[in-house]
């Protein structure tokens, strides 16, 4: 194979920290092209420094001098999809709408695309979709449940066909059990406590009310044109079985790994090829035992609020996201009780005039829309 140019956006998150692990891992394969950051100007000149890449993007305007000073010899500029231009590959680790200019360069110079961007499809799938047909383009999902679905797909010679359903795993979070009356009074530290990933603040409070499920089905059913009714989410608290997919015939084929998101991104970077250094491989004689049961909806109440505005559709699912957010800020700041943050999402979303999306200004428009709706549900 020949040494493939791999472009991070987002190098200084979780994602593109451990992207650079993997594609250090093994250097004959792989090699860091360009890196782009918001303001961690830091640890992209340290990043830069041992990788050196041909460009460095910093999209803070005011830090340009200093890393270009920093690093003779390499170009710098503050356009963040200007890191298309120098990859094969393009891992897409930016949070929020900041990302969505990455999908669509990358998709439109027919580029393949590891996304961990939800952003992108989740509220702009209406306008992500139509770049996916460009030749040579390639979306593989750099998430460990969708990363799951699309190996399992690969079993089917005709999946447009031969799917039955979707079975989107869920760890159950930190109250997985809890009745809704028991988690009136829970702490913020205490939904902090996700059992099995280490992530950030927001995806973590996310996790313990299910909404992160959620999102996650709706970026499954863009991803993978299936419909809401052939999505189904098992909660699976050991986080071994990461996604199943059930085929016409009544076969299941579930992707298992432990949990480690550089066996994702590693999938994405190999794509259609597999990388030869192992993450997440499973102890056999130390596995006794995986579980599922079915997610309480009474008490977690944002997974159904997540199905009801997938099939909405439109600028809907932009909306929901956008006054997530505004609510898990009030909630990390202690504004308000966890049992509240659905009870709030419901009323945004029922108060919300559902529209078509055409261009990405009208999706930052729902966005707003959304973050505005929210905010004045949590002044009452």
């Amino acid at each position: 194979m020949t040494q493939k140019r791999v472009a991070i956006a987002g190098s200084s998150g979780s994602i593109g920290t451990q992207t650079i692990e993997v594609v250090l891992a093994e250097p004959q394969n792989y090699r860091v092209s360009a890196l782009a950051v918001g303001s961690s100007v830091d640890l992209v000149i340290e990043q830069a420094k041992r990788l050196q890449p041909e460009l460095v993007v910093v999209t803070d305007e005011s830090e340009l001098h200093r890393v270009a000073a920093a690093l003779p010899g390499v170009q710098v500029t503050n356009v963040l999809s200007d890191i298309v231009d120098e990859a094969d590959v393009v891992i897409n680790g930016v949070v929020g709408f900041a990302g969505l200019s990455v999908t669509l360069e990358t998709l439109r110079q027919g580029r393949t695309l590891g996304l961990a961007n939800k952003e992108s499809l989740i509220a702009a799938g209406p306008i992500v979709q139509p770049l996916r047909s460009v030749p040579g383009a390639q979306l593989v999902p750099v998430d460990s449940e969708h990363c799951a679905i699309h190996q399992c797909l690969r079993s089917s010679g005709r999946p447009e066909t031969e799917v039955s359903r979707l079975v989107l795993t869920a760890s159950g979070g930190p109250f997985r059990g809890r009745s809704r009356e028991s988690l009136a009074s829970v702490t913020v530290e205490e939904a902090l406590q996700h059992p099995t990933w280490k992530m950030g603040p927001k995806i973590t409070i996310d996790s313990s009310t299910l909404m992160n499920k959620g999102l996650e089905v709706i970026e499954a059913h863009e991803l993978f044109h299936v419909s809401f009714d052939q999505i189904d989410v098992v909660v699976h608290p050991q986080s071994v079985v990461h996604s199943m997919v059930e085929f016409t015939d009544g076969s299941t084929i579930a992707q298992m790994s432990l949990p480690d998101m550089r066996l994702p991104i590693g999938y994405a970077l190999g794509y259609p090829h597999r990388i030869s250094t192992a993450y997440g491989r499973i102890d056999w004689s130390t596995l006794k035992h995986l579980d599922f049961e079915e997610p309480d909806r009474n008490t977690f109440q944002c997974l159904d609020l997540a199905y009801a505005a997938g099939r909405a559709g439109g600028t809907a699912p932009a909306a929901l996201s956008a006054a997530n957010e505004v609510i898990v800020e009030a909630f990390l700041a202690g504004r308000l009780v966890w049992t509240d943050i659905a009870v709030c999402l419901s009323s945004v979303m029922a108060k919300f005039n559902v529209t078509q999306p055409h261009t990405v200004e009208d999706v930052l428009e729902a966005d707003a829309m959304g973050r505005r709706l929210a905010t004045e549900e949590l002044t009452k």
